[in-house]
């Protein structure tokens, strides 16, 4: 193990790197039960679906760890599984056969750029500013994540006649803001006593005060009510069949009907650059500031091949994660946010990642006691880990406008529109703005441009789609 994963070699060892896996875990757990519920919108089997965000977050993680020994834990993203149903199968009106052949195809897409070293030059292109400004806006838009699971915000409409009425004759709330709940729901009240716990033990460098946090909040939330122990029976350990989703793409029907040739390039372009810039940032947000992709790595990255340093590593395996998920029967998997919750514990090595995969293979057989941690107990985590990462943006220069304006939209685009590649995007774009306003735009690095002018075209057929 310790040959392996080169512990001491990270200043971490085997105890640390399992409470890290272990918080990771628990943080992240929820996809297992999140993911089916979605994407069984689109007339997927719920079942499969669940086997499927399994598997595929194993494999993926597996990977990761064994590749390129790093802590990160990949799973089906929310926002895409989102993306994938509600806009690509229900407005878009593809099946979600056709909507698998997309997440394959973008995932084949997103190999060339790895294997040609765009994505890592990509990252190189990027600014120190913007870098700082993306783990900020990361750290923000977890917590923002957390307070929302915590149950701590409510949102409700903000005038009279704010309600749209929808073609299929519903309505919808067309301007709501959030405010802060009464407190009345034990899970919120669950949820503060949880970020006290945290922050209490934190103050007192309680070694995996995360996950003790979590833990203690799950025990608290049975009398209140929040946590429900789990009915068990025999069969509760049995696994559903796989069968309805596995393998069942429709790359031949996706491209039947010549008149939808644009729309079907124009969405996979959508997943290729929500994929790429969700794994950049997180990469940038966690690794750059913890020294898992250090000064030296970076050396290493630009003298050798593909494989020549963890970040090539780890992004070759990000890649891979996309593809498997698709055979199996889910949206994009991609390196998850909150492997941030393991590395702010102490987690440094693969060793952490496998430990999250096997909690994963595990959780295919005890879901019901996976179930039993409410969100209200690892909400506080989330929170907790955005305060950690908002201290990058102190290494901005706020009092020069030409970073400020990049760095404010980069990290409050991403917590306002729920998406990491927004929040770059629009950093991005503003940057390329700056630099030519102030008739410095041979400081700009070609990758730069073309990135942002992708971001520009995707954002136009948004607008003209509709």
């Amino acid at each position: 193990m310790e040959k392996f994963f080169k512990l001491k070699e990270h200043g971490t060892n085997i105890r640390t790197e399992v409470i890290a896996g272990l918080t990771t875990f628990i943080t992240m757990a929820y996809i297992i039960f999140v993911n089916p519920n979605i994407l069984s919108t689109t007339g997927m089997d719920k079942g499969a679906v669940f086997v499927a965000t399994i598997l595929a977050s194993v494999v993926a993680t597996l990977i990761m760890a064994l590749l390129a020994n790093v802590p990160y834990a990949q799973a089906p993203g929310m926002g895409m599984n989102a993306f994938f149903t509600f806009t690509v199968c229900i407005a878009l009106k593809f099946t979600w056969q056709q909507a698998l052949a997309i997440v394959l195809i973008s995932g084949f897409v997103n190999t060339v750029i790895t294997v040609t070293k765009v994505r890592k030059m990509i990252i190189e292109a990027i600014p120190e500013f913007l870098q700082h400004a993306i783990s900020g806006g990361i750290g923000l838009f977890i917590a923002y994540i957390g307070f929302k699971d915590a149950h701590i915000l409510n949102f409700t409409a903000e005038a009279p006649n704010v309600l749209v009425k929808l073609p299929d004759g519903g309505v919808v709330a067309k301007d709501v803001v959030p405010a802060l709940v009464n407190f009345t729901d034990p899970a919120s009240v669950l949820a503060i006593i949880g970020i006290v716990i945290i922050v209490v033990l934190m103050l007192l460098k309680v070694r995996g005060a995360i996950l003790i946090g979590i833990i203690l909040s799950t025990i608290i939330g049975i009398p209140m009510g929040v946590t429900q122990l789990p009915h068990l029976t025999a069969a509760s350990f049995l696994p559903p069949d796989i069968g309805p989703t596995f393998f069942k793409l429709d790359l031949v029907g996706l491209f039947a009907d010549p008149s939808r040739l644009f729309l079907v390039l124009t969405t996979i372009l959508a997943f290729v650059l929500s994929d790429v810039f969700d794994c950049i940032g997180t990469f940038l947000g966690t690794g750059r500031k913890t020294g898992i992709f250090d000064a030296k790595d970076e050396a290493a990255s630009k003298k050798g091949g593909i494989f020549s340093s963890k970040l090539d590593r780890a992004l070759f395996a990000d890649l891979t994660a996309t593809t498997v998920g698709s055979v199996l029967g889910t949206s994009n998997t991609t390196t998850y946010i909150e492997s941030a919750a393991g590395i702010s514990v102490g987690g440094r090595t693969g060793l952490t990642a496998l430990v999250v995969a096997v909690l994963f293979l595990l959780s295919l057989f005890f879901s019901p006691i996976a179930l039993m941690i409410p969100s209200a107990a690892t909400a506080p985590a989330l929170i907790i880990v955005g305060i950690l990462m908002m201290g990058s943006i102190a290494r901005i220069k706020w009092d020069e406008f030409e970073e400020a304006a990049s760095a404010f939209f980069t990290i409050v685009i991403m917590p306002f529109t729920y998406s990491i590649a927004n929040g770059v995007a629009a950093g991005f774009i503003f940057y390329v703005i700056t630099k030519i306003v102030r008739g410095r735009a041979k400081e700009v690095h070609i990758i730069m441009y073309i990135v942002a002018i992708l971001f520009i075209i995707r954002f136009l057929v948004d607008a003209l789609r509709g």
